[in-house]
């Protein structure tokens, strides 16, 4: 049996690779900017599920599943889950390929603060002083880059705010990580199916009308999406979640460098400035919960 240093450093470069895959998905979705975001995202539902139920399966978990789905409360709160995660993944693939990588990064930068905030509200958490002292650098960040943009950098607020309500609603469901994507998945996967078809008779639809490539990569939609997912699971039962929540930020800083040194987005001095904001409000954040050792909220796409 491997010791409880070996299982920690596993767990590490689990969470080091589920958060760089995530980082890298802006390749990913710009090599199907072809293809319209809500096919991208119909694909990427339905093929994640037929993938996710093979591991259900496998694990010898269809029976929780059977019983999730019994229980109306538990759909409820999975059907809830299930639109709004399908409307973060339509609104960030829509973002990549339009070419605003940076500010999607900045949408899960500003994430675990969000989720903060949601739990002040939902859930009467009470903040600690440095706490709203991050909170607010974050706001004066985010207005700074309102007035750089000249309107509100609604798709990185767009992108916090539904996975801040996914987190809560994820928090309080009572299936794993795995189970419940799958639920969620299965939930919108007729949808999903049906769009595809009316695609397909408009003369609209891309699979199996593209190159091989594209086609390939419809189909891996469903592999990027569970591959890092497991990983992420995985790592969360190795390691505290303050690792897990100090690594998450990965993600958008890869996100970020991606988009202005691959794709060459404009980030001006006064927008910096905003980022700077958010990302000293973050680090306020992040070590006031590791001085106190308390988990940093944990996001996974």
């Amino acid at each position: 049996m491997p010791d409880g240093n070996s299982s920690t450093t596993k767990g590490t470069w689990q969470a080091v690779a589920a958060y760089s895959v995530w980082g890298l998905f802006p390749f990913y979705w710009k090599a199907l900017s072809a293809v319209p975001s809500s096919q991208l995202v119909a694909h990427r539902i339905a093929w994640s599920f037929v993938l996710l139920s093979m591991i259900i399966v496998a694990r010898g978990q269809a029976g929780t599943l059977r019983r999730a789905v019994a229980q109306p409360k538990s759909l409820l709160a999975y059907l809830t889950a299930a639109i709004v995660l399908s409307v973060n993944w339509l609104i960030y693939v829509w973002a990549v390929t339009a070419g605003f990588i940076v500010e999607s990064s900045l949408g899960y930068f500003i994430n675990p603060l969000f989720s903060v905030l949601l739990g002040v509200v939902v859930l009467r958490e009470r903040l600690r002083p440095v706490q709203w002292v991050a909170i607010a650098l974050a706001v004066a960040g985010v207005a700074t880059l309102t007035v750089e943009y000249g309107r509100l950098p609604w798709i990185a607020l767009a992108l916090a705010s539904t996975f801040a309500v996914y987190g809560l609603v994820k928090k309080l469901a009572p299936l794993g990580t795995v189970v419940g994507l799958g639920l969620e998945t299965g939930l919108v996967f007729i949808p999903a199916v049906v769009y595809l078809a009316l695609a397909e008779r408009a003369g609209a639809g891309a699979f199996l009308h593209s190159n091989a490539t594209t086609t390939a990569l419809l189909v891996g939609a469903g592999l990027v999406t569970t591959v890092p997912l497991l990983l992420f699971s995985s790592a969360t039962k190795r390691i505290p979640l303050s690792v897990v929540g100090l690594l998450q930020y990965i993600n958008p800083t890869i996100q970020f460098l991606i988009g202005v040194l691959v794709y060459h987005e404009t980030v001006s001095k006064n927008a910096l400035l905003g980022f700077g904001a958010v990302w000293v409000a973050l680090a306020l954040f992040a070590g006031e919960a590791l001085l106190r050792r308390a988990p940093v909220p944990v996001v996974a796409e």
